[in-house]
């Protein structure tokens, strides 16, 4: 523990700080303006999945949701630049995460991440330099800071690559899928297209990314091998920005690898540009005008019993995200059919997964049987995502139930008819068609005895 609290430079963090803030406008921007003002996908006539248990995270009225986007974009702006640095980390988290709750098809891996750095962030003492809280005296100028913030941050990215490394490991990854599938649908990419077209480049992908995420965070810690490391994750993720629409989790990982380098990489960096571009040495004696004479050469080192607090919840955080991601072995069934503990697993980009079909809903007093739609509902990504997912599946039927109860006042059975195929295989029948869905719960510790076992037969044939 006390490696935790010896003290370090505080450039790289002041680094991740400034590059997290630019991320986070951009990402609550491109939300406010795609999937809000655009899609339409945050209204309240609209219908919305949520995550079990946060059911109550509902959309704001107009004006209130962009208002409430708004002030998310000014908090993000907030943390760029260090101003009432706390107070905008712990809004900008809020209005982030309730973003995120607030429809469950629009879940990915970095979505999730985001969620959990931006808390992570309110207590990390990323402004003490370069910020207007120095510059205005709210907190004290520091050249250093204690090493836990760091280790943290370095932490949470190596989880996700390593996870993300072993969850490839299975048959369908190794033997190019989907990538086989994926690639063939870019040959018609302009310049780079015949490339995607070329079979041994799935296979090349498929392994190079499983070797990268299992072992890349043990060469980033070493000072020998950390600039291959380096290397391969930007040839990675500069390599999926070209190929598929992934937001902003390349930029994200990049910065959150450069934190594994020497925590005073930003300052040679700025000494070398210095030397080649003239402007950089005037902004930065511009900036060193602003700061207070007075600099800490580090942060007071807190009490015993504060350190023994800091120590056991950065356990705590380790502990859970190293255990989280190992769920899905609890339940019987190939998580990518099941979907059960497939998220926050760091499971990503490992399947191709379509699916078809509809409800029957009967009446339970007259027989009568009315046949519906998801389509008829749901905005165009919701009806992908309904049709591969169970929990999504089992609330749109609890929906139909309500639905009909409140406006027809009968009392239904409704039952899925829906058919998935996975990695190319053959469609196969998804929910058991003796099921009354509508009587239904999910549990997230007990298995959905309701989903059909997929015969694994066929998998990347036509």
């Amino acid at each position: 523990m006390h490696r935790l609290f010896q003290s370090t430079n505080i450039a790289s963090l002041v680094f991740f700080r400034i590059v997290f803030g630019i991320l986070a406008f951009a990402d609550i921007l491109a939300a406010f303006v795609y999937k809000h003002l655009y899609v339409g996908a945050f209204s309240p006539e609209g219908f919305q999945f949520r995550y079990y248990g946060f059911e109550w995270v509902q959309p704001f009225p107009e004006p209130f949701m962009s208002l409430f986007f708004l002030v998310g974009l000014a908090a993000a702006v907030g943390i760029t630049i260090g101003w009432r640095y706390r107070l905008c980390c712990t809004i900008y988290a809020l209005a982030f995460s309730y973003t995120f709750l607030m429809e469950k098809g629009f879940y990915l891996n970095h979505g999730y991440l985001f969620c959990v750095l931006s808390f992570m962030m309110i207590f990390l003492p990323v402004h003490h330099h370069l910020s207007v809280d120095v510059v205005q005296g709210r907190v004290p100028a520091s050249k250093q800071v204690p090493v836990w913030p760091l280790f943290l941050l370095r932490f949470s990215m190596g989880v996700v690559y390593f996870f993300g490394g072993i969850a490839k490991i299975n048959a369908d990854w190794l033997n190019g899928m989907p990538l086989k599938l994926w690639l063939k649908a870019k040959a018609d990419m302009p310049v780079l297209g015949w490339l995607w077209g070329q079979e041994w480049v799935a296979y090349f992908m498929s392994y190079g990314g499983l070797l990268l995420d299992l072992f890349v965070t043990f060469f980033l810690l070493s000072k020998r091998t950390r600039l291959w490391a380096l290397f391969f994750v930007l040839f990675f993720h500069s390599t999926n920005l070209i190929i598929f629409k992934i937001g902003i989790f390349p930029f994200l990982s990049v910065a959150l690898t450069l934190l594994f380098f020497e925590p005073d990489f930003p300052l040679r960096t700025i000494a070398w540009l210095e030397k080649r571009l003239p402007f950089i040495g005037k902004i930065k004696d511009w900036w060193a005008s602003k700061e207070p004479t007075t600099v800490l050469d580090t942060l007071p080192s807190p009490s015993r019993n504060r350190q023994i607090l800091i120590g056991t919840a950065i356990g705590v955080y380790c502990l859970i995200h190293c255990l989280l991601p190992l769920r899905h072995h609890y339940f019987k069934g190939d998580v990518a059919w099941t979907e059960e503990g497939h998220r926050y697993a760091w499971r990503m980009m490992l399947r191709s997964k379509r699916g078809y079909g509809s409800f029957r809903l009967e009446d339970r007093k007259t027989g009568a049987t009315f046949i519906e739609n998801p389509g008829d509902y749901l905005r165009p990504r919701q009806k992908r995502k309904l049709y591969t997912h169970p929990d999504m599946i089992l609330q749109f039927a609890h929906f139909l139930r309500d639905k009909y109860k409140a406006e027809k006042q009968m009392d239904v059975i409704v039952k899925a008819d829906i058919k998935v195929r996975l990695n190319g295989g053959p469609y196969q029948r998804y929910i058991s068609d003796s099921t009354d869905l509508a009587h239904v719960e999910w549990s997230f510790l007990e298995e959905a005895d309701w989903i059909v076992p997929e015969k694994k037969k066929g998998r990347g044939e036509k």
